[in-house]
């Protein structure tokens, strides 16, 4: 195959998928060896070269978790309350949450981290629940993360975003941040 083709391909699937899915290699390597053609790469020898790759930084388990947890907190916000507190919410306190899921995470062993997973359903009306992270194997919650509306007297609606521990039985708020929505009333979550 002539290079400039082969240069092409990489180039566009680098511009396709924004750098978000990694290249398998052995795709690379048939191409730049000229030893097989594009079809002759299986599935099995896909399975078997994920099945070597080891997470050995707690940050490779939270970052699934983290992408995860964003997406549920949209999904909470709604298209009332999302666009407007947006920006303060990506700014202050979702990094505020990648922190204490990579504190948490950091603390449990390999086998356990990599059994973590994320609810799907963000409560709605007024609830608090934003999303669980459990142990996938025993279906028992390790984190909980919530956003309670508060009023406050002559100031207006805040949204208080806060994390609860299973270590502590969940009776502990851990405090992420609140974010000011007006003096009207917010509307439903899920909204």
């Amino acid at each position: 195959m002539k290079k400039w083709f082969q240069k092409s391909i990489i180039i566009t699937v680098a511009l396709l998928t924004f750098g978000l899915i990694s290249p398998n290699h052995v795709i690379w390597e048939q191409l730049l060896d000229n030893k097989a053609p594009l079809k002759s790469v299986t599935s099995e020898s896909n399975t078997r070269e994920y099945d070597h790759v080891s997470l050995q930084e707690p940050i490779d388990y939270s970052e699934s978790i983290t992408i995860a947890a964003k997406e549920q907190a949209y999904i909470k916000f709604g298209t009332r309350i999302g666009p407007v507190i947006q920006n303060e919410f990506d700014d202050i306190i979702f990094p505020r949450i990648q922190e204490a899921i990579d504190a948490t995470i950091i603390n449990l062993d390999s086998d356990k981290a990599s059994q973590l997973a994320i609810s799907e359903r963000p409560s709605g009306e007024y609830h608090e629940k934003i999303f669980n992270i459990y142990d996938d194997i025993s279906k028992k919650d390790i984190m909980r993360f919530h956003v309670r509306t508060d009023k406050k007297p002559l100031d207006g609606y805040y949204f208080n975003f806060h994390y609860h521990l299973a270590e502590d039985k969940y009776t502990k708020h851990y405090a992420l941040g609140e974010i000011f929505w007006s003096k009207n009333t917010p509307p439903k979550w899920l909204s």
